[in-house]
């Protein structure tokens, strides 16, 4: 059976449960090598309040990745040049789900005229943001209840969107 591409889609008021869904999944299938039991359980709590997390979807630029017509992703863009989430459930990861996102957010970001994109990158997530050409500036730690969790502050230089032609044809 060959993978069909992840397709994208914007966020809608629904999304919120299978999205919290998946944000708690990724966090507590995929970190457990770089965060504690215990710090994956106070990162995972900002889900648990569903309306409050799709209320913080809402306000984002938010893309929904799909495979097969199923969420399988999510991505959101803060104002016009910071990544402030991209989650893939485990059982999409290695299917371009997060590489398609990412790719997505940064040709809107552009668009938009940022001329550099930032993301505060988890350990896990370090290495997938670093192989896409962004470039640690600042390590954070990030107190969540009573736990601590570290990340990585990265940017990335974004290319010059070339402005359609008259008529938007090329």
């Amino acid at each position: 059976m060959s993978r069909s591409a992840p397709a994208l889609r914007p966020y809608l008021p629904e999304d919120a449960p299978l999205l919290a869904a998946i944000f708690a999944a990724s966090i507590m299938d995929l970190t457990g090598d770089d965060y504690s039991e215990a710090q994956q359980e106070a990162w995972a709590q900002a889900a648990e309040d569903e309306a409050a997390f799709g209320k913080k979807l809402a306000g984002q630029l938010t893309l929904i990745a799909t495979l097969q017509g199923s969420p399988v992703g999510f991505a959101s863009l803060k104002g016009t040049d910071h990544i402030d989430m991209l989650y893939v459930h485990p059982s999409a990861v290695g299917q371009g789900v997060g590489a398609a996102l990412c790719e997505a957010l940064e040709k809107i970001a552009g668009a938009r005229g940022a001329k550099m994109l930032k993301v505060d990158a988890s350990d896990t997530a370090f290495d997938f943001f670093r192989k896409r050409g962004y470039v640690p500036q600042q390590r954070n730690t990030v107190t969540v209840g009573d736990e601590w969790l570290a990340n990585t502050t990265m940017q990335k230089t974004l290319d010059a969107v070339a402005p359609s032609p008259p008529g938007g044809h090329a």
